[in-house]
């Protein structure tokens, strides 16, 4: 099934998170996750109050009816509650490729299980029903925290596209891209499992 065939999931279920389609109903529990100002230091975005938020849903909401992207609330399973926000975007059905991006966690979940099955999740979901051939992933070339997890998800360093996305400060961003293709998706499904001790 190709991704011009197929909607984006409304739920993606793992052992550790639920990734859920984003809704208006989100917002008040997405916005309690987003209040730790660590989170924004590197990002392009910032959800730096509940409008701020809200705005993002309704962003959000706007990429999935137009079928460029779809986010998603990342719920933690042991306790109930929304700890960031991850999601597809710059779907091309055409050239068979999407971006995961967009991704930010509350720091208590650095570091743990929650990442590596979100992208696990969003990973299979991508190669193994819409058929993608390329997933693409990139950050700021400063933000080496970003760059060493995405290496440790299996995806390949591409290079560092300069100048190519302007900060919220107005100042020019590097950024770094990665990518995973369908041929390596297997080996690195296999290494997200083993990670997760599966």
């Amino acid at each position: 099934m190709a991704i011009d065939d197929c909607p984006a999931p409304a739920l993606l279920l793992g052992e550790v998170v639920r990734l859920e389609q984003l809704e208006t109903s989100h917002a008040a529990e997405l916005w309690q996750a987003a209040r730790a100002s660590e989170i924004w230091t590197l990002m392009l975005e910032r959800l730096d109050s509940r409008a701020s938020v809200d705005a993002y849903v309704q962003t959000a909401t706007a990429y999935r009816m137009a079928g460029t992207g779809c986010a998603f609330a990342v719920r933690l399973l042991a306790d109930g509650r929304i700890v960031g926000s991850t999601r597809y975007m710059d779907v091309r059905p055409g050239d068979h490729r999407l971006e995961i991006g967009g991704t930010w966690y509350h720091p208590r979940v650095w570091g743990t299980r929650v990442n590596p099955e979100a992208k696990l999740l969003l990973l299979r979901y991508a190669f193994e029903v819409w058929q993608a051939r390329r997933v693409q992933l990139k950050t700021d070339a400063m933000n080496l925290r970003s760059q060493a997890a995405i290496r440790k998800l299996g995806a390949v360093y591409e290079g560092t596209l300069r100048a190519y996305q302007v900060r919220p400060d107005g100042s020019s961003r590097d950024t770094a891209m990665f990518s995973i293709t369908a041929a390596e998706w297997p080996a690195v499904q296999a290494g997200l499992l083993a990670r997760l001790g599966r």
